[in-house]
């Protein structure tokens, strides 16, 4: 710009030169004014060329931090769970562990990635993968066909059952006995679907029966409310039931039944947003292989042994 200016004010100067002499120099003139028509267009060029090559270094960043970022994303695997749901998720220290670690961390090797797990409500888990806010949801998560409308679902991986968890002394043996009782359950899991349908619907065993639903983050706090008074049972599936039961005095734990001896059976799977087909694809061939090496069950035995819970 400064070279602009000064090659301006000297047309300006000559301009005055020749308003004032006239005609008599014009030879002279001419080339004067040639030369800095020429100062002029070097100078242009060099600006353009310098806002070319500004411009150019900008792109190339903007492109470098794109690329770093994608990069970044893709050497990741990230998974949701809710680590308050043992043996398949707990806290170790500040460590998510479990079945579903273990699980996610065949997957994740498998595909060459860092495995990132993130503890979550159980709740949101589904909502979040399908609106692509992780790769994958590895919770205990039991198959449904309302679920099955919002993601994926891999091949299962653990075959479950509800269970009612109870004080010692408690004499209920099945679900219809649970009339005029408080029950607790975990917030968007089986057990809360199956009582809430049985205490709200006219169909339902327990309809006009007195029973109450109270709904938890975790069977953990739900059982933690029972032990002191405020609720009578607790519904959750069968080996985090157990687990619970295990390292809690004065508790014992049911199969959940009714009355004419029927049951509850559901399956676990991993979920994924729906059409990511290359990585369910991935996930069921790790499912597979770990199964057919007895590595599944050898999860199961080590974290049933392993997982603690605490008040």
């Amino acid at each position: 710009m400064k070279k602009f200016l000064a090659v301006l004010l000297a047309a300006m100067m000559v301009f005055s030169v020749f308003a004032f002499a006239g005609c008599t120099n014009q030879n002279v003139d001419d080339n004067a004014v040639d030369n800095l028509n020429d100062d002029y267009a070097a100078n242009t060029d060099d600006t353009a060329n310098t806002d070319d090559t500004a411009n150019a270094d900008d792109t190339a960043n903007a492109d470098d931090a794109a690329n770093a970022d994608g990069a970044a994303n893709e050497q990741e695997l990230i998974v949701l769970t809710n680590a308050a749901f043992p043996p398949f998720e707990y806290m170790e220290g500040d460590n998510i562990v479990g079945v579903d670690v273990d699980i996610a961390q065949a997957v994740a090797d498998a595909l060459g990635k860092k495995l990132v797990m993130k503890n979550v409500e159980f709740d949101t888990i589904i909502g979040s993968v399908k609106a692509g806010k992780a790769d994958m949801g590895a919770a205990g998560i039991t198959v449904t066909d309302e679920r099955k409308l919002e993601v994926d679902f891999s091949e299962k991986y653990v075959v479950s059952k509800q269970y009612i968890i109870l004080p010692e002394e408690s004499e209920v043996t099945t679900v219809e006995e649970l009339e005029g009782k408080k029950i607790g359950v975990q917030t968007g899991t089986t057990g809360d679907l199956i009582l809430a349908d049985e205490i709200n619907l006219e169909e339902g065993c327990l309809y006009g029966a007195g029973a109450e639903l109270f709904n938890y983050d975790n069977a953990i706090d739900a059982t933690v409310a029972m032990q002191s008074g405020k609720i009578d049972a607790v519904v959750i599936d069968e080996l985090p039931a157990k687990s619970i039961v295990t390292v809690n005095e004065g508790l014992k734990t049911i199969e959940l039944v009714y009355i004419d001896g029927s049951n509850t059976e559901e399956e676990y799977a991993l979920c994924v947003a729906k059409g990511n087909t290359e990585l369910l694809e991935t996930i069921n061939t790790v499912i597979k292989q770990l199964e057919a090496e007895g590595k599944i069950e050898q999860f199961l035995i080590n974290h049933t042994a392993k997982s603690a819970v605490t008040e």
